[in-house]
Order: C-alpha cells, then sequence, then structure tokens
C-alpha cells in the first residue's frame, strides 16, 4: 500500500556514529569497513538523484527511471555541476591503484604530504593537490554520491579500497555530465545559531538560568557519552528558563518534555531551577 517515510538525520548523528566506530575495540580493517557502510548511507541520505534507484544500487540492482515518488523526485534538490571534481577524484584512485579509500584519496586531492603518501610516493602523481577548490568535507561528499551514483564502488574485502565500475568511464572522458546535490549547511552551524538565537531572546534572571541549565545537560551528556541535544534541545530549556517550572506537572507543559524526559531528569531540572530561585 502507499506510504510515507520520514528520513530524519544531521551531521551529529553521523559525529556519534563514527566516534562509535573508532572508540570500539575492532580490528583497524572492521573499522574501514564500518566507515564505508556508513559513508554508503550517507550518500543516499545527500543523493540528488531517485532515492530509490540510489537505495536499490547499494544492493546491486538498476532502475532505468526515476521512481516519480520520492522527494527528490518531485520537488529536484539544489545541485552543482560536478563533474571537473569526479573526473579528479577518478583519475586520484585510479593513478593510485585503485587500492586506497576516502580519507587518503582526499588527502591526495588536497596536497596533503601524510607519511602515508610520501611512502607510496603519491606527492610526486599529476593529480597530488589538484583539489584545493573544495574541502575535505566537500570531497567527502563527492566520492559519497559518486558511490550512490555507481561511479565506483568499495572492495571490503580489500579493507575499504575504492574501485571504479563501468559507469565511471564516460564521466572520466568528459563524455558525460555530474550534478550532484549541494552541500547543506551543517547542522553544527545551525545548532549555534539556535542557541544564540534562544540564549539572546533571554534576559535577567531567565539568562542565567538558561545557562546553568545548559551546564547541567553538559554534565548528563557527558556521563552518558551522547550528544547534548539526546538530552533536551535549547529551546526546551529556554522555556523552562522562561517559565521556571516547580513541579513535575508543571514541567509536563514545556515543549520537549515528554514522560520520559522527566522520570530521567524531572528532579535534575527542577532542583536546578530551584537552586537559581
Amino acid at each position: 500500500m502507499p506510504a510515507e517515510t520520514l528520513l530524519l538525520y544531521g551531521t551529529q548523528d553521523i559525529v556519534f556514529r563514527r566516534n562509535m566506530i573508532d572508540q570500539s575495540g575492532s580490528p583497524d580493517d572492521i573499522k574501514r569497513v564500518e566507515r564505508s557502510k556508513l559513508d554508503a548511507l550517507l550518500g543516499i541520505c545527500e543523493t540528488a538523484s531517485c532515492r530509490r534507484q540510489a537505495i536499490l544500487a547499494h544492493f546491486g540492482e538498476t532502475m532505468m527511471q526515476g521512481c516519480g515518488n520520492c522527494d527528490t523526485c518531485l520537488n529536484p534538490a539544489e545541485t552543482w555541476d560536478a563533474t571537473t571534481a569526479c573526473r579528479k577524484a577518478l583519475s586520484a584512485m585510479l593513478r593510485t591503484g585503485q587500492r586506497f579509500g576516502t580519507g587518503h584519496l582526499v588527502d591526495v586531492l588536497l596536497g596533503m604530504k601524510t607519511e602515508k603518501i610520501l611512502k607510496f610516493n603519491h606527492d610526486q602523481l599529476p593529480t597530488f593537490g589538484v583539489g584545493t577548490e573544495l574541502d575535505r568535507k566537500g570531497w567527502g561528499s563527492v566520492f559519497r554520491q559518486m558511490i550512490v551514483r555507481g561511479f565506483i564502488e568499495v572492495d571490503h574485502d580489500s579493507f575499504g579500497a575504492l574501485r571504479l565500475t563501468a559507469l565511471a568511464e564516460p564521466v572520466l572522458k568528459g563524455v558525460e555530465t555530474v550534478n550532484f546535490r549541494r552541500e547543506r549547511t551543517s547542522t553544527s552551524s545551525a545548532a549555534v545559531m539556535k542557541t544564540k538565537s534562544a540564549r539572546t531572546e533571554l534576559t535577567g534572571e531567565a539568562a542565567k538560568l538558561f545557562e546553568a541549565l545548559r551546564t547541567e545537560r553538559s554534565r548528563l551528556a557527558k556521563e552518558q557519552n551522547v550528544p547534548a541535544y539526546v538530552i533536551f534541545h535549547d529551546a526546551t530549556l529556554a522555556a523552562i528558563a522562561t517559565l521556571r517550572p516547580s513541579s513535575f506537572s508543571a514541567l509536563a507543559e514545556i515543549p520537549g518534555m515528554g514522560t520520559t524526559k522527566i522520570e530521567r531528569y524531572g528532579i535534575t531540572v527542577l532542583n536546578a531551577v530551584k537552586a537559581a530561585a
């Protein structure tokens, strides 16, 4: 039956998952595989093409036309001409022997003289340093979207090495033009602006309580090893600082304070409000 699906993701989600991978006790080769899987998932989130095509491509299936139902089919995303960037990335892959993952290839494109690059003499390649028009984040998006489009594939048996597919040839030769989804404003920047906005709207005692609540939220987040927004959003803290609830029933009236949040953090919040009185 027809259904609607809402995809929610942000930079903090990706950072949190990458930290989990990096801090795990798994061998380095397993970590590389897990990172490549995460990049593939993020690539589907970032794709400017049909999402159904992207998901099917991940599992080795091909659909020639867009589904006509997903958000990118119904409301095409803002794109940019990534043809030159793709050709540079594909060339870097070929010249390094298709034996390396995204991180090393980005270092080559940015002209980073890392120990690994010097070891393989990749600083002598024609593609070394030719990609300074993009930053590391921008190149990461290019590689992810190339995977989604099927131009390259991840060889998990070679610990995350990227390899060209048959679809890459016309792009590499300049016969095919490639448009990718434009990189959005980072979630972290948006979060900073939201925090500044919430802080600006508060004055006097409310502003002091807001900062005290943020400090308490940071402590809880550190104890639980989760991002601060998982505990409370700034909008919720701003509402608490303004309304100064003194009971559980009053807390229930605050946006973002559901039953679970009240059970976990209700006493902590009420004590913070009381201490600021």
